[in-house]
């Protein structure tokens, strides 16, 4: 029984060893495999689109000695505003309440000598931001101005932007890739050699950015439609492209 039984033993762990010699040769031959000769390029692109829509972001703030005076006042205010955008055309859907809040005053008093005197609650502020779309820009100016006769005291931001600009993106992405083609084309003519098929591509899209509004809007501005200026909004698409050099 023993002398039969470790020789065989012994060709099994020999012919292992020999196997796993094998793969290990098989995955060092795959591993000095040459890489692919490749070009990577990016390529930008960009196309421009008189905007459709803009969203705007304003809020009511209100003062008084206590919370609820200043809530109450702060309702009425937002309601009023409310009530004039949707009888100016504006939907239910447009409109979100985009934060609130209620926040104790205080009066701090001077302590530059020395004193360790308490901070004196005056009263209490009531903030309550709404975000409004926009979508026919030839009232804009007319409904920021009639928001603030209303109680609007406090802007955020205007964004102006396009209901569905998948065209004009397309349009961008389209001028990228060929960006990236032209510029591949150079490298290689200048490197001697020539391009081949595309290995892989990817893009980076980007969007028009808010444009900051005056940060208080006090009513004396309030007597005629404030003039608004559109400009365009400019879509931009990076592509990075990977080709194989033929060889």
């Amino acid at each position: 029984m023993t002398s039969t039984y470790f020789p065989r033993r012994l060709k099994t762990v020999v012919l292992a060893a020999a196997f796993a010699g094998i793969a290990g040769a098989s995955t060092f031959a795959q591993d000095n495999t040459p890489r692919e000769a490749v070009i990577t390029v990016s390529g930008e692109g960009r196309a421009s689109i008189a905007p459709d829509m803009a969203i705007l972001s304003f809020s009511v703030v209100k003062d008084a000695k206590t919370a609820k005076e200043a809530l109450d006042a702060n309702n009425k205010a937002m309601a009023d505003v409310l009530n004039a955008l949707k009888a100016g055309g504006i939907a239910d859907r447009d409109l979100q309440t985009s934060g609130f809040a209620v926040n104790p005053q205080y009066q701090y008093p001077d302590n530059s000598d020395g004193g360790n005197r308490q901070p004196v609650l005056t009263g209490y502020q009531v903030a309550n931001s709404l975000t409004i779309k926009v979508r026919d820009l030839a009232k804009l100016g007319e409904i920021i101005d009639q928001s603030v006769t209303l109680g609007v005291n406090q802007g955020g931001s205007i964004q102006f932007s396009n209901d569905k600009p998948e065209a004009t993106i397309t349009e961008a992405r389209k001028s990228a890739v060929t960006d990236a083609v032209a510029k591949a084309k150079v490298l290689s003519e200048a490197a001697g050699v020539s391009i081949g098929r595309i290995v892989e591509i990817s893009e980076n899209s980007s969007r028009p950015e808010p444009m900051p509004m005056m940060r208080a809007m006090a009513k004396e501005y309030a007597g005629d439609a404030v003039p608004i200026a559109t400009g365009e909004n400019s879509y931009n698409v990076t592509v990075n492209v990977t080709f194989a050099i033929k060889q």
